[in-house]
C-alpha cells in the first residue's frame, strides 16, 4: 500500500462511492432505521473497517497495523459521546425518527472533511514544532479528568450557540419542518428549515469532539495515512452505531468515565514516552481493556430507575 497522490485520490473516491451508495441506494426513501436494519450495517462497516486493517497489517506491518486499529478503537470509543449528544439534539427539536438518517449522512459528510484539515494542520505542526506533542500530552490528561469530573447531561442551548445565532440573523427560519428538506422558497425568497438548524448543530458539535479525538490519535501516531484513514472508517459506521445504540446508550453509564481514563492514559504516554515508551500492543491492550471494563461495570451495576429519570 503506497502512500502516494494516486492512492489518496482512489481512496477519498472510493469513500463518497459508499455515502453515495449509502444515501442513493440503501436509503433514497426516509424512513425509520430500526434496530436490526442499524445492526446489520454496524456490522457491515466494522467488518470492512477490520478487512482495511488487515490491508494495512499485511502492507505496512505489524506496528502500523496495531497502531491503526488502537486509533479506530480510540474514535470508537469517543464517538459514544457525540451519538449521546446527537440523541439530545434530535430530541430537543424533535427530530422525527425517518429524517435522522439525512441530517447524519451530511453531518458524517461535514466531519471526513473537517477532521481531514484538523488532521493536516496537526501534523504539520507537530512535525515542524516537536515541543507540541508535550502540550499535546498535558492537554489530553486535562481533558481526561475534566471529562472524569463532570456530571449529568451536556446542556443542549441553540439560542447561545454563535453559529446558530449567525445563522437566524442572516437567513429566515420556518417554524415547522418541511418533510426532509433543509431548505424551501416562499413568495420568491429562500427559507432555511429547524431541519438545517438542526444540521448545523450538529456540525459545530463535531467541532467540539474533534478537538478531543484527533489529539488523542496524533497522539497514537503521527502517521497522517493511518490517522486519517482510522478517522474515516470510523466515521463511516457512526451512523449506524447511533441508531443501533439511540435506545442503550443510557444503559453503559459507566463507559463515560473508561474514555477519560483512556484519555488520560495516552497523554501520559506521551509526556513519558522518552523516559519509559510503552510499546504499541501494551497500548492497545490498555485501550481496550478500559472499554470492555467500562461496558461490563455498566451492565453489572445498572443505573437506578431514579437516577436515570434526574
Amino acid at each position: 500500500m503506497e502512500n502516494t497522490p494516486l492512492f489518496w485520490l482512489g481512496f477519498n473516491a472510493f469513500v463518497i462511492g459508499l455515502l453515495l451508495v449509502d444515501l442513493l441506494v440503501f436509503n433514497r426513501k426516509a424512513h425509520e432505521i430500526k434496530l436490526r436494519e442499524a445492526l446489520g450495517w454496524s456490522v457491515f462497516w466494522v467488518a470492512l473497517s477490520l478487512c482495511f486493517n488487515f490491508l494495512v497489517y499485511r502492507t505496512m506491518g505489524r506496528e502500523a497495523g496495531l497502531q491503526w486499529l488502537t486509533g479506530y478503537l480510540v474514535e470508537k470509543a469517543l464517538s459514544v459521546d457525540n451519538l449521546f449528544v446527537f440523541l439530545l439534539i434530535f430530541n430537543y427539536f424533535k427530530v422525527p425518527s425517518q429524517y435522522q438518517h439525512r441530517i447524519l449522512f451530511w453531518g458524517v459528510l461535514g466531519a471526513l472533511i473537517l477532521r481531514a484539515v484538523f488532521i493536516l494542520v496537526g501534523g504539520v505542526l507537530l512535525a515542524k514544532f516537536h515541543f507540541l506533542i508535550y502540550l499535546l500530552g498535558a492537554f489530553l490528561v486535562y481533558t481526561g479528568i475534566r471529562m472524569g469530573l463532570s456530571v449529568g447531561e451536556p446542556e443542549i442551548d441553540p439560542e447561545n450557540n454563535p453559529v446558530v445565532r449567525f445563522l437566524s440573523r442572516h437567513l429566515p427560519i420556518t417554524r415547522q419542518m418541511e418533510g426532509g428538506k433543509f431548505f424551501i422558497k416562499k413568495d420568491g425568497l429562500r427559507f432555511g428549515t429547524p431541519l438545517f438548524v438542526v444540521l448545523v448543530m450538529v456540525e459545530t458539535t463535531d467541532v467540539v469532539f474533534a478537538a478531543d479525538s484527533i489529539p488523542a490519535i496524533l497522539a497514537i501516531t503521527r502517521d497522517t495515512f493511518i490517522v486519517f484513514t482510522s478517522n474515516v472508517f470510523a466515521l463511516l459506521g457512526l451512523r449506524a452505531m447511533y441508531f443501533a445504540l439511540a435506545s442503550m446508550m443510557r444503559l453503559f453509564h459507566y463507559l463515560h468515565y473508561g474514555l477519560s481514563l483512556i484519555l488520560v492514559f495516552i497523554g501520559t504516554k506521551i509526556l513519558f514516552e522518552s523516559i519509559y515508551p510503552i510499546p504499541m500492543p501494551v497500548a492497545l491492550g490498555v485501550v481496550g481493556g478500559l472499554l470492555v471494563l467500562s461496558v461490563a461495570a455498566s451492565v453489572i451495576w445498572p443505573k437506578k430507575e431514579a437516577e436515570q429519570r434526574m
